[in-house]
This record gives C-alpha cells, structure tokens and sequence, in this order.
C-alpha cells in the first residue's frame, strides 16, 4: 500500500514545484537584453528580445547590419549601457507596458557620447511561449536618429605647428607654394616635355599620363607638381613654356633653406613602413609626418589633432546637420628654440659650401645660436618627394650634403691646446711663466719612444717657450710635454670634468666625445698626441665650443640648450678654472690674434680672441693624409656668443688659417 502511494506523491511534488517556478520579469528580459548590447551581440537582440512590432517595422539590415556598420565607420567601443532597477517585489501587469530608464553611453573617434532613454517592454506570444519584449526605434543608437535619417562624419584639419627662432622668425612655418600644372590646349609644343620634366625632377612619362586622364579638357588645369615660392629662378622658367602655369596652394615653408636644414629637417609623405608603426596614433596613409630633424623630433607636439564631429542628416532637403558629437580641432605647438636664425645664415653663406660644420654658443647661459653643417640640401625639396635620380646625385656627392656633420665628432686639433693648459694650471704642474727651451722641428722623450716622436709648425719660434708664446705658435712639443709632466691620470682626469666620455646632454643626439677608443690613455706617446687634440681623440663641434665657456665663467660650463623652453644656464661643469686661470687664458687667446698666425680674424674694430687647430687624418698609403681645420672665436670685449667652426680638407688651402678667415667673415657682417 506505502508503495503504491510513493508515485503519485512524486508526481504531484513536480507539478506543485513547475506551477510555482516563477517566469521572466521584464527587469530580468533587460538585464539579458543589455548584457547583448554591449557586446555588441545585434544578431541575438534582435532575434531573441524584439517585439513583434519592432521586427515589422525594422527588418535585420535595418537593425543588425546597420548598427554592425556604425560600429565599425565611428570606431565604437567602450558601449556601457545601465538600468535603473525596480524594487524586487514589484508586481508586474502582463497587460500593461514596463518602463525603464537606461544610460547609454560609448566612446567614437569624435569623443564620448551619453544620453539617457526609457526603453519599453511589452508581454506578447511567440512560437507559443509568452514573455517580455523590447520596444525599439533607431533613437537607440543616437538621440533623434530615425529610420530614414542617416549618419554623417566630417572632419577639420588641424594647423601643423610653427617652429620660430630667438627672434620669433619662422624657420618652420604653414605658407604657401605653387602648384604647377597645365592647360593642355595651351600646351601644343610637345617638344617642351623634356624641360618641363627637368625642371620639376619628374619624367616624361608621368607628363603624359597625367594629361590623358578622362576628365582632362583642353581648357582644364592638369597638375604636375609644387615648387616653393621662393624658388623664383625656376618658376620664371617654368612660366616661359607655353601652357603652363601655376597655382597657390597651402605648404610647409622653410625660410632659411639650405642653412638650417639638418636642423629642422623637413616632413614628408607617409610610407607604408612609418605608417605601420604610427597608425596606432591616428595617421592615415594621406598624412605628412616629420621625417628629419626638429619636425621629426618634435612631431607629436607640432602635429595638433584633427577635428571631427559625427551628426545626423534628415532626408528633408536643405535640412541642418544634427551635431551627435564634435570634437574641434587642436593646432599643433608654436615651439621656439634658441637659435639666431640670421647669425646660422651669416655662418652658413661664411663657409661657401664647404664641408664642414659650425655651432655658436652663448657663455653666458649655455644656449645654442648656431648649429650647422655644410654643404646642405633643400627641405623643400625633400618635403615635395625627391626623385630617385636627384636623391642618388645628393648621396653620391662627394661633399656629402646629406651628412650631418654638426652631430658627428671629429679630432679637435691644436683647439684643444687652451683645455690642456686650464687642466695643467688648475692641477698646478703648468707654469704659465716658466719658458721651455725648445729645439728643432721634432722632439722624443727618450730612445723608449721608438719611431714615434712629436712635431711643431713653427720651430722657429723663440726660446724660451712659456705658455703664451706656446698658445701663438701652438707649439705641439710645448704641449706634450706639459701632459707628460701632469701624468696620464691627471690629464685623464681632467678631461673627463669637462665631459669627456659621457652624453652630450642636448636635445638632439650628438656623438660624444671620446679621449680614445677605449676611453684610456695607454701609453706616453697617445698621452702627447691626446694633449694637443690628436691620437684617438674625438670631439662633437658643439661640445668643443661649450668646452671654451669656462674661460670666459670663471670656471663654469653650461648644458647646451636647443628649445628656448629649457631652463637656461642650466650648470652641467663647475669649478673648471679659477678667476686668475680664466683671465690668464683670456688674455693669451687674444695675443693668438694679434701676434698669430690667424692674421685675417685680426679685425680692426672687432677684438677677437681665439684658437685654430688642425687635425690631419693619417693616410694609409704614408702620403700626406687629409687636415680638417678649426677656429674657436669670440669678441674678447663683448663676449655675446663664441664661434666654432670646422672645415674639412684644409691642408692645400692654408689649414687653419683659411678657416679663422671664413670665421672672420661672420663677426665683421654682424648687424
């Protein structure tokens, strides 16, 4: 009997438990329905939530394509949609709608949007089961959005940024070019192709493609290319051939052309190997970028940010655009630097082409006025896309205008005499009165040297030798042994107070200087070498002048500053030189003028102050190898900036001497 009765209880038990399982609230349908939303799951919101209303009026295109699209066009992510919640024992009215407010909100490529909607559910029947189902119209998507309206982006281009000198002179700048073109029924001389490629670097081929495109008429202007607007000589060419003709058209200009290129460098079309690498940024394969110097270097501040705004098109003709969301555009930084965009020309024009590099210092705060190298090349035309033939010509060049020479290092010279001398005064082994006797044109320790013995320029020069007279004649021997007598490690010592060995630190990268390959000085006779600024010794132009600004601080020298935002006389060397050994050296370094061998830097209104130096390059044949030579310079009674410049291959055109006469040219022009 207990048996028998056991199956029935069992299944009234279910029963009982299925009568009583509670169905879907409407919050409950909600929280499926968002949990899809963001997530972007459009195919199961619709098939699984819509009422049937929703799904008459709005087909899967209408709904899931369409929202898929937006996504992708308007770069949506980060959607978090939220509900207020009911309390949880509200009692729900199959026949009644449930109302609840949500939150929307998402991130586009124009920038944040968020709107508040209330959102409806009605009970309905499908396929035999009943439940709650979502109300929805396209204001889901964006606030007044309707089914016929559509979706609109536009964008604003930001200004690239200007790079202006001390001054507030552009050397970087948004202006204008022309872009020259042809009216090709005006163009009837097809012989004139020839010249017309040669002057704008394209080929003839490319001349003819462009014409024959379909939209070409013969009253059309057919552009070809864009040439700088100061480029006057090859415009008046361009204008002589019958048919062509130009137009302005928006362009980066570079004022000081050739003079300050390795500097700013210049921007330049987007390739696809930068363009992998900057996408991640926003660039797009129509963008410029900076390819060289400071529009390289200062690309992220220069660039600014486009515009953009997402809006909502009626259908009605002439109706508003409907701003969803606009983010404006942000120009890029006006950023100055310190450099004296007129004295660089000064220097740059002094040096007539040829290759070399010249840098000028303030002493008094440690700001750059100059930084060159010579010979140089057109921004412009870079900026503009260099042909390959033009750009193989530029690089097989043997003055190598495309070298940056003012970022390289290069042995110093008899420029590193004065250095030498502070190190020996300061470690009190120089006696700057005690003369040396001093004979012939060469001079060994000791049978211990070998082979190896030191020379002089000058040795007629006359006994004895003190530390003035050896400055004027910039005697070799002098130096070496004045090295020898304080030891390798005092003089290693001191050339690493000056920064020897360590970072330039400047906003662009220079190589450093070295006091050798290893960083050592391994015998007495590299010792002698490395004294007057040869052996393994190599020097960066713009450390060299920073190294002669304690002759003129008493003793400090600055980090040398680019960006006129650095924080100026920024300490990087101290107490290099007492006020007794800074007057002293001064005084000599004005006597190397007037008693010399630089005769043509002995202005007679200008009291310059200074040092030459050679430094030849061994040949491997045992021939004459090739001499670069040097002048270090300043006015000894207004010392407002100290020149250095360098110039290669000196050694049949005078050494030293012809660099001191360039340098020259530069002081007497000063306005």
């Amino acid at each position: 009997m207990k048996k028998r009765l056991i199956v029935p209880i069992l299944i009234f038990i279910v029963l009982l438990l299925a009568s009583c399982t509670k169905e879907d609230t409407p919050e409950q349908r909600l929280k499926e329905y968002i949990g899809h939303w963001n997530k972007a799951q459009f195919t199961d919101m619709y098939d699984g939530y819509l009422t049937i209303k929703t799904k008459e009026t709005f087909d899967t295109a209408k709904f899931v394509d369409r929202q898929k699209k937006l996504s992708k066009d308007l770069a949506i992510k980060n959607r978090k949609v939220t509900y207020t919640t009911t309390k949880k024992d509200t009692d729900w009215d199959h026949k009644k709608p449930a109302k609840f407010k949500v939150h929307i909100q998402m991130d586009t490529l124009a920038g944040k949007v968020q709107f508040d909607k209330e959102v409806t559910l009605h009970y309905e029947k499908k396929d035999k089961a009943e439940n709650w189902f979502i109300e929805w119209n396209p204001s889901f998507i964006f606030p007044e959005l309707e089914e016929k309206d559509t979706i609109r982006i536009s964008t604003s281009k930001s200004a690239r940024g200007e790079i202006l000198d001390r001054n507030g002179k552009p050397i970087a700048s948004n202006g204008i070019g022309y872009e020259i073109g042809i009216v090709s029924g005006k163009f009837t001389d097809e012989s004139k192709k020839v010249e017309l490629a040669e002057l704008l670097t394209v080929t003839e081929d490319y001349i003819t493609k462009q014409l024959s495109q379909s939209w070409v008429q013969p009253e059309h202007f057919v552009p070809i290319s864009r040439v700088a607007k100061n480029d006057d000589e090859r415009l008046e060419k361009l204008i002589s051939i019958p048919g062509v003709t130009y137009k302005e058209t928006a362009m980066r200009e570079y004022p000081y052309g050739e003079s300050m290129a390795h500097l700013t460098g210049y921007i330049g079309k987007m390739t696809a190997e930068l363009l992998e690498k900057h996408k991640k940024d926003g660039y797009t394969e129509t963008d410029l970028i900076g390819r060289q110097g400071l529009e390289k270097s200062l690309e992220s501040r220069l660039r600014g940010q486009n515009g953009v705004g997402i809006y909502i098109q009626k259908p009605d003709a002439g109706a508003e655009l409907l701003p969803i969301v606009e983010t404006p555009a942000v120009d890029g930084e006006t950023i100055s630097v310190t450099i004296d965009a007129e004295l660089q020309k000064l220097a740059y024009t002094a040096m007539k082409g040829e290759p070399g590099a010249s840098v000028a210092v303030d002493p008094n705060n440690g700001e750059t006025l100059v930084l060159l190298s010579s010979p140089s090349f057109s921004p412009t035309e870079f900026m503009l896309g260099i042909s390959g033939d033009r750009y193989k010509a530029l690089s097989e060049d043997p003055l190598q205008p495309l070298f940056n020479r003012f970022a390289a290092a290069y042995a110093p010279g008899s420029t590193l005499k004065p250095i030498t001398a502070a190190i020996g005064l300061e470690a009190g082994t120089l006696d700057p009165a005690e003369g040396l006797a001093i004979s012939g044109s060469s001079w060994q320790k000791d049978s211990s040297w070998g082979n190896y013995a030191v020379s002089r320029l000058h040795p007629e020069a006359p006994n004895p030798i003190n530390l003035n007279n050896a400055l004027i004649y910039s005697d070799n021997i002098y130096f070496a042994q004045q090295a020898l007598k304080m030891g390798r490690k005092t003089f290693t010592d001191g050339l690493t107070k000056y920064g020897f060995g360590e970072d330039i630190p400047f906003y662009l990268n220079l190589a450093p200087s070295q006091l050798s390959n290893d960083g050592k000085i391994s015998s007495e006779g590299q010792l002698a070498d490395t004294s007057f600024g040869q052996g393994q010794m190599l020097t960066n132009i713009l450390h060299l002048a920073t190294m002669y600004e304690p002759l003129l601080t008493d003793g400090v020298m600055y980090k040398p500053t680019l960006l006129a935002e650095e924080e100026k006389k920024q300490v990087w060397k101290e107490g290099l030189l007492s006020s007794e050994n800074a007057r002293l050296l001064r005084t000599n370094l004005r006597n190397v003028i007037t008693n010399g061998y630089a005769q043509a830097a002995n202005l007679p209104n200008i009291p310059l102050a200074g040092k030459t130096g050679t430094a030849e390059l061994k040949a491997t044949t045992g021939d004459r190898g090739q001499e670069n030579g040097f002048f270090i310079a300043y006015n000894s009674e207004a010392p407002t900036f100290i020149l250095a410049m360098m110039i290669e291959s000196v050694e049949d055109n005078n050494g030293s001497g012809y660099v001191a006469e360039l340098a020259s040219e530069v002081f007497k022009n000063l306005q």
